[in-house]
């Protein structure tokens, strides 16, 4: 498996995208969602949303609404 990133987005947006995605049967893996959560700056950093290079493109489309 060769993790690729999807998008960066606030916390709430990738792990809403994250359930999305594997309830379309996609796994997806939020990178950084708790980098910063003890100093109070959790908004500042984005969370990356990964996923397999093979799904790469079914879950592009289903970001961008279109599936």
């Amino acid at each position: 498996m060769a993790l690729v990133e999807l998008g960066r987005f606030n916390r709430f947006e990738a792990h809403i995208l994250q359930g999305r995605l594997e309830s379309e049967g996609i796994p997806a893996f939020s990178f950084d969602a708790e980098t910063s959560i003890a100093d109070g700056s959790s908004f500042l950093i984005p969370v990356r949303v990964m996923v397999d290079e093979s799904d790469l493109e079914e879950a592009s489309r289903i970001k961008n609404g279109a599936a």
